[in-house]
Parts: C-alpha cells; structure tokens; sequence
C-alpha cells in the first residue's frame, strides 16, 4: 500500500472515532440520558485510574493478564488441533468421510451453548473458560483450513502428478503454501472470536477478567464501570487485529489480503 494511500485511511480512521467520540459526548449531557450513559471523559479518567487502583482485588493490568491467559491457552491448542484436523479433511479422503459429520454438527452450534456444559464437565475454574475457547475458535480455523485446500489449483496438482512427483511432495510443496494465507484468515478471525468468547464465559462465573469487570458494573448499576469495560474489550480487540495482520504482513508479503 502507497504511504499516501495508508496515510489517508488513518485519517478518515481518526475523523470517525473523533465524531463518535462527540456524539458520544453530546448524548451524555442529555438529561434524558445522563444515567444511562456516563460522560467519555469520566470513562477514560476511569480506566487511567484503575491502571493501578483495583477494581474488586485486581487493577485493569490484572484483569487482562487473566482474560489473556485464558484466551492465548484455549487459541493455541485450537489452532494446533484446527490446522491439524483442517489438513486431515481437505487433503485425505478417509479423513473427510470419517471427521467431517462431527465436524459439520459442531460447526452449527453457537459457542455460547458450550456454557453449561463445559461447567457442567470441568467445573467453574479456568478449565472451563479455556475449553469454551478452544472449541469456539478450533472450529473457524478448521473450516478456513478446508476451503484453502479444496481451493488450491487442480491444475498444478495434475501437472505435478503426471511428473511423478509424490503426493507428500506435492502436499509439502503446492498444498500447504498455497494454503497459508486461508490459514492466517482463519487464526485472525478466530482469535476476535476468542477475546469475545472469553468475555462471555467470564460474564457467567468468574472472579477477575475484563468480562468480570462488566459484570460487576452492571450488578452494582455502575455505568461508567460499565463502559470502561467495553472500551477495553474494544482496544484489546483492535490491538489483537492489528498484531495479527502484522504477522501475515510480514509472513506473507507475496499475498496480503484487503490492500
């Protein structure tokens, strides 16, 4: 991308999140809306404070130390098993007949539904949390997966083939590459996925987590509490995507998606 070109999308960037942040600003002066939605300057001030003043026994460092840990365990093994699993069904027949109809009844459950019962198996402690994840974010990476084999030319496999050459060969050296930029797909929308995931799991049972501190403002009608949180989850979001693609940029400078 021309550094003209990036330049001026960070400043429509910044014009948009400025005229939100007034909009903002002028519906919190409404008395209509006063104790619905508190001032953004009050937000912000909130969270500057609790960067060392703890709210319930951790300050906002703590909370995303636990939500993180939480997230990158049940991310990490997701993408293990989701790459793995991935290549088994796109690549493999046997793989595909045997996998894919699990696959495609998990796939049509929503996260959210795992609640109950990853409590119900591993109890209120971190397990569950980091199993609500792994099966939330495994599965998107997986089907990214597939499509990106099922995708790669047939053409340079049937080229390879009448060459003679084997089909680990031609797995290792056409499919996989081929297959990296689906994959880098599914990892950065599996791990917006993740931090949203988590979110929730924490909102039903936990003792710390950004999710907590949502839950917390919203029991003792602390709006501001509130919206501290949400402004968090926002810029750990933002953060995340910005690292991931990042990492695809520099991995895969021959196929950068969106430019």
């Amino acid at each position: 991308m021309k550094i003209g070109s990036k330049l001026n999308k960070i400043g429509w960037g910044v014009v948009s999140l400025s005229l939100v942040f007034v909009l903002w600003y002028a519906a919190s002066q409404l008395a209509s809306m006063n104790k619905l939605l508190p001032n953004p300057f009050d937000v912000l001030k909130y969270i500057g404070v609790h960067f060392v003043v703890p709210i319930g026994k951790k300050n906002i460092w703590g909370h995303l130390y636990w939500s993180m840990t939480r997230v990158m365990t049940g991310y990490v093994l997701a993408s293990i098993v989701g790459i793995t699993l991935g290549f088994v069904v796109g690549w493999f027949k046997v793989g595909e007949a045997i996998v894919k109809p699990f696959y495609l009844v998990l796939r049509s459950i929503p996260s959210i539904a795992w609640i109950p019962l990853a409590i119900l198996w591993f109890g209120i402690g971190e397990q569950s949390k980091v199993f609500i994840v792994f099966i939330a974010t495994m599965l998107i990476i997986m089907t990214n997966v597939i499509d990106g084999v099922k995708d790669v030319n047939p053409e340079y496999l049937g080229v390879a083939r009448m060459l003679g050459t084997k089909e680990k060969q031609i797995f290792f050296h056409i499919v996989l590459p081929s297959t990296v930029p689906q994959i880098f797909n599914g990892l950065q929308v599996a791990l917006g996925a993740a931090w949203a995931t988590v979110l929730a799991a924490e909102m039903v049972r936990s003792s710390e987590g950004v999710g907590w501190i949502i839950l917390m403002g919203q029991t003792s009608m602390n709006m501001t509490q509130v919206f501290a949180g949400i402004i968090i989850i926002g810029l750990v979001g933002l953060t995340l995507a910005l690292l991931m693609r990042a990492l695809e940029a520099k991995l895969c400078s021959w196929n950068i998606r969106g430019e």
